[in-house]
């Protein structure tokens, strides 16, 4: 697919949005080349539309794979690539091979992004590529508890949006300028963010709650988390999508595939579906995030 250019539909955006994105691509344009941290969410998708935009070939999306990445995030991160026109590779590793992110203290996600951005750079070295950057934009430092944000400044990652002060608002605005089928999509965060601080990350753990939230997907929600209780399943559901999970044969449904995925009780949360209600300070894992946040890679989506 042919990449969408800003230039093609920048009209839509209010001058100084246009201004920002223009900055941000002008500092990815002094860079000798440049690897995007890409979850595929909006954030990470935008720096990577304006990195392929500044550099062209010398512009690579880099996704990293691993039990925390849900599947659904990886095929959008493919496709997402694909219509910006940009390089896209994949790198593997296990969050769960560290201890501490095992444990899921309050700083996971600080763990977490210390191993995945060191798979990044790790990445860049061997295609002679010597930055690494993601889609931190300006409103995540003002958001709580952010341990992700910390590993994100001591490996020295570039992150253009924050430096140009473009908000998400205006991330969401330039993603649809672009054209990005993803300019609308719910934050989203990895899989441990299910997992309340202090009860151990295990792969049993994120694979059930992956396939608890695939059940809610069928059925067609779109905001939406299953937190896991070790046992207990708490089901979170955006307030304007509530209504619809009360109807008996989807609450009949969700009960009897989540206890077939080992979990004991199942509820709905009435307060409805808000990021972070499992971590200190209201985090829920950085994009990329990806962040993220994002999906863990991108910077700056829970």
């Amino acid at each position: 697919m042919s990449h969408h250019t800003l230039a093609a539909d920048g009209d839509a955006l209010d001058p100084e949005t246009v201004a920002k994105a223009a900055a941000a691509r002008d500092a990815l344009a002094e860079r000798d080349g440049v690897l995007v941290a890409f979850s595929g969410g909006v954030d990470s998708a935008v720096v990577a539309a304006l990195a392929r935009d500044a550099l062209g070939d010398d512009a690579v999306a880099c996704t990293a794979r691993s039990e925390t990445l849900p599947a659904a995030e990886l095929d959008d991160a493919n496709r997402v690539a694909g219509e910006i026109g940009i390089r896209h590779e994949t790198v593997t590793f296990s969050e769960l091979d560290d201890p501490n992110f095992v444990a899921n203290d309050g700083d996971r996600c600080y763990h977490c992004r210390t191993m995945r951005l060191g798979r990044m750079y790790d990445a860049a070295k061997e295609l002679g590529i010597g930055t690494v950057c993601d889609g931190t934009n300006a409103d995540d430092p003002g958001e709580g508890h952010r341990p992700g944000l910390r590993a994100v400044e001591e490996l020295d990652v570039f992150s253009p949006l924050l430096d140009a002060g473009i908000s998400k608002a205006e991330v969401r605005a330039i993603a649809d300028a672009y054209g990005l089928s993803v300019a609308d999509k719910p934050s989203m965060a990895c899989l441990s963010s299910r997992i309340p601080t202090g009860l151990e990350v295990t792969e049993e753990r994120l694979t059930r709650v992956e396939k608890a939230e695939r059940v809610l997907r069928e059925w067609g929600f779109e905001g939406f988390r299953v937190r896991d209780h070790d046992g207990l399943a708490r089901v979170e559901i955006a307030p304007d999508e509530l209504e619809r999970a009360l109807d008996p044969a989807f609450a009949d449904a969700v009960h009897e595939h989540l206890t077939d995925l080992g979990f004991d009780y199942v509820t709905l949360d009435m307060a409805g579906y808000r990021t972070g209600s499992v971590s200190p300070g209201g985090e829920e894992g950085d994009e990329g995030k990806g962040g993220d946040k994002e999906g863990s890679e991108g910077g700056g989506d829970d």
